[in-house]
């Protein structure tokens, strides 16, 4: 954010009145982070952080400290992390995260004199008493992360914060410009975003970034756990069926789904669905049971699907850090999200596993991997979702090949599914270097 002197009076007074609403809204979070805590008990784990109070000594100064909020970002950092030690032998990592799946997939990148922390709510007080004990050399905010609060008492201490992996939609852009009183002097603070496409880039200077600079998307670097690819195969292999999967469905699209699956005559392919928050698991299972279908859930078994499994309609893939193993077994993935104007979610990871997708028509969020995606035939466009269970279904159901005996060059495949993430691979290293020089 611009300097305080800097800020005009009208600025000035909305910084104020953001803080006096987060101030009044803390017993409210305090509250919602207590029920999330219902259903992922790491939402109560250190809560005295949320507001920048610590148990423990930090451990010393000059910590580099990255942001990643959720467990997309989490994933997609933790190609950056890796490039950023090749860059910077010795690096001390604090990472910090908003969510429970966030915070539990990032402890697996600590290294030893390493550090994690939940980011303080946004206000001056809390924002002020994380830098006081850390003391970090240099920020980077994952993505999307812009907060007026941290981004000011930043400034004010010299510390340099980068927006990594960023990335703006149109539709994110219009919102953004109904609050630039507040998001542009903050987006003017911030000393290097690394954007993931030139029309990102275009999107955030308009939004007050000073330096930008066009990088490619982290998330085609993230090399799936061999291990887990290799669970999810045998977990196939292990029930005879061919597997359709709904990766990281959101609120509003099972039922559909469920419904178009019901539709398909016998006897039936496996379905299996993965939602994207843990709270919705058993919100989930219920629905498949009013759909007449049977389940059966990842969180039941041991390492292999019991025999019961087999049987089963649908499987419900209930288990954190496990898509890897989700993507291995199934052989087309309908992208959750995408079925309802929410913007789909992340499709690389897809594709990384060599799982080819198919998208309903919300991409927004991911609109130009999306149409790379499309255009390189790692992925087909779904009007809905029945037309993607149609679709799914036929790629998945052995056909005979066409006239000239060759198969369908115009379905997506595996083979396509991964040479289109090699292609765009090189993101981590170009960020990386980016950083290092700007903390030199």
């Amino acid at each position: 954010m611009a300097p305080a002197a800097a800020l005009t009076p009208v600025q000035r007074l909305a910084r104020i009145g953001y803080a006096t609403l987060l101030r009044l809204a803390l017993p409210a979070y305090a509250l919602r982070l207590w029920w999330r805590g219902g259903a992922e008990p790491l939402y109560r784990f250190a809560l005295r952080e949320r507001v920048g109070v610590y148990r423990e000594a930090a451990g010393g100064v000059g910590w580099v400290w990255v942001h990643a909020v959720s467990l997309g970002e989490t994933r997609a950092a933790a190609a950056l992390i890796d490039a950023l030690r090749e860059q910077l032998p010795g690096m001390r990592l604090l990472l910090t995260h908003g969510t429970a799946t966030g915070r539990e997939a990032g402890a697996a990148l600590l290294r030893s004199g390493d550090t994690q922390a939940w980011l303080p709510v946004d206000t001056p007080g809390a924002v002020s008493r994380f830098f006081d004990h850390f003391q970090p050399a240099l920020g980077v905010l994952m993505e999307t992360e812009v907060w007026p609060h941290l981004l000011l008492e930043a400034e004010r201490r010299a510390i340099p914060m980068v927006l990594a992996n960023a990335r703006l939609s149109e539709r994110s852009a219009r919102r953004g410009e109904q609050l630039s009183v507040l998001l542009r002097p903050a987006a003017q603070s911030i000393a290097l975003v690394l954007a993931q496409t030139p029309l990102d880039a275009a999107r955030l200077q308009a939004a007050g970034a000073r330096r930008v600079e066009v990088c490619g998307n982290l998330k085609f670097d993230v090399t799936p756990d061999a291990a887990r690819l290799a669970r999810g195969t045998a977990w196939r292999q292990a029930v005879g069926r061919s597997v359709v999967l709904a990766a990281s469905t959101r609120e509003g699209e099972e039922a559909a789904l469920l419904v178009a699956w019901a539709q398909q005559p016998a006897p039936r392919h496996l379905l299996l669905i993965v939602p994207r928050h843990p709270q919705r698991f058993d919100e989930v299972a219920a629905l498949v049971a009013a759909a007449g279908l049977s389940v059966s859930r990842r969180s039941t078994w041991a390492d292999a699907p019991p025999p019961e499994a087999a049987e089963a309609d649908v499987w419900l893939g209930d288990s954190i850090g496990e898509m890897a193993s989700y993507f291995g077994c199934a052989q087309v993935a309908l992208l959750g999200g995408s079925f309802e104007p929410l913007g789909g979610q992340n499709l690389i990871e897809a594709a990384a596993c060599g799982c080819p997708v198919l998208m309903g028509p919300h991409t927004f969020n991911f609109a130009d991997a999306a149409e790379r995606a499309l255009q390189e035939g790692a992925a087909q466009r779904a009007a809905d979702i029945t037309d993607a269970v149609r679709r799914a279904v036929a790629m998945v159901t052995p056909v005979a090949a066409n006239s000239a005996g060759e198969p369908d060059q115009t379905t997506p495949s595996a083979e396509r599914a991964l040479a289109f993430v090699e292609r765009h691979r090189g993101a981590a290293r170009r960020m990386a270097a980016g950083i290092t020089a700007l903390m030199r």
